[in-house]
Parts: C-alpha cells; sequence; structure tokens
C-alpha cells in the first residue's frame, strides 16, 4: 500500500462543486409546463451545444446556429446566456467554506473549469470568491475542454508544480479519471461533507468540526 503523499495545491472544478448550476433554474421561469421544458433542455439547449461556448465558440454563435435549427424557440434559446446568472443557484457554501479554510492555512488554490470565455468574468463579478485562485483554467480561453489532457497540462505549465502534488476535485467521474491517469490525485465531489472528510484524510488542513460547522452555511 503507497502512503499518502499530502498534495501541496487543490485544485477545483467550479460548476456542481463550487456554484449550484442548473439550466432548469432559468428555464422555470420561462417555459411553466414540466413536459415542454424538459424536452427543450434535452433536445435544444443540451449540454453539449454549451460544450461548444465552453470550448471557444462565441455565445453569439452559438445561438445563431442553434436558433437556425429551431426558430420557433430563438427567444428562449438567446436566453440561456442574456440570462446566464440566473441559470446558476447561488454558491455551494460548503465548499466555498473548504476553500476558504485551505487558502486561510496557506494552502494554493487553483480551478480548471469548463465555461464560456465571456462568461468567466460575469459569473466572477457576481462571486467574487472565483476571482481568487491562484491560476484558473477557463476552458474557453484556452480551447479545449475537460477531460482533455491539454487542459490539465494547462494548470501544470502555470503553476510549475508536478501533477502529483496537486488533488484535483471534480463531480464528474470521466474528469476524475482522466486527472488520475495525468499522475493527479484525485477526489470525487458529491457532497461537501464528504470533500472535507476526503481531504482531511489526505492530510490537508480541513478539521471536521470547522467544515461541519461550515457545511451548515
Amino acid at each position: 500500500m503507497q502512503p499518502i503523499v499530502r498534495p501541496e495545491a487543490v485544485v477545483f472544478d467550479v460548476g456542481n462543486v463550487l456554484l449550484d448550476w442548473n439550466p432548469a433554474y432559468l428555464y422555470e421561469k420561462l417555459i411553466p409546463g414540466g413536459e415542454e421544458r424538459e424536452w427543450f433542455l434535452t433536445h435544444v439547449v443540451t449540454l453539449g451545444w454549451h460544450l461548444h461556448q465552453d470550448r471557444g465558440r462565441s455565445c453569439a454563435d452559438g445561438i445563431a446556429d442553434l436558433s437556425k435549427r429551431f426558430p420557433g424557440s430563438a427567444d428562449l434559446i438567446a436566453a440561456f446566456y442574456d440570462r446566464w446568472l440566473e441559470t446558476i443557484g447561488g454558491p455551494i457554501q460548503g465548499t466555498v467554506a473548504v476553500m476558504e479554510q485551505l487558502r486561510a492555512a496557506g494552502v494554493p488554490v487553483h480551478a480548471i473549469t469548463n465555461f464560456a470565455a465571456e462568461l468567466w468574468p460575469v459569473t466572477v463579478e457576481e462571486y467574487p470568491f472565483l476571482g481568487e485562485f491562484g491560476e484558473a483554467v477557463v476552458s474557453g480561453e484556452v480551447g479545449y475542454v475537460k477531460p482533455d489532457p491539454r487542459i490539465f497540462d494547462a494548470l501544470v505549465a502555470r503553476t510549475g508544480r508536478a501533477p502529483g502534488t496537486m488533488v484535483f476535485i471534480d463531480d464528474r467521474t470521466d474528469n476524475v479519471d482522466a486527472a488520475r491517469q495525468l499522475g493527479f490525485q484525485a477526489v470525487h465531489f458529491t457532497t461537501p461533507e464528504a470533500l472535507a472528510a476526503d481531504l482531511s484524510a489526505l492530510g490537508l488542513p480541513v478539521s471536521a468540526p470547522a467544515a461541519d460547522a461550515a457545511l451548515q452555511a
């Protein structure tokens, strides 16, 4: 059994780790009918379509392309980005508290996020704690998305740290697996409570009582 190596830095995903993100939050306001809304989210503003913007296509081009295919839904499609902040339910307070514990203890904190380049500054302005990362690798700025190894390589290049000295946190298992294959330590995020326990087990200064208290916020 290999000994546990305490990470020197922690790398966070953003969506559904630090921010509660779900396009349904917006479309519940715009499409009252549940079945109609579910169809729209599943067949029109799909995650696959959104990923093109995360990879670097402009939101305007994404809206225009999709509106050609669904001209009757053009206004609803445009709302996805025009009202972007309404797709976010707010911070996941427990995870933010864990991140702040790490920063307060002097542990470098970074981010790798699939995020459209033009939406990132708007979101950071709304949630200033996202501006506190040492390095934030934003997919729309670099042109490739997780789990592409190149986005992880970009963080390694920026920080000068070997992958094995960092622990990466993500809610998607494919991204966690990709990080591990590149040599990162990695944690699959499920809840802030479990994250605090996982990081503490790696020797990081996230104490259980403090984490528990933070997660009640």
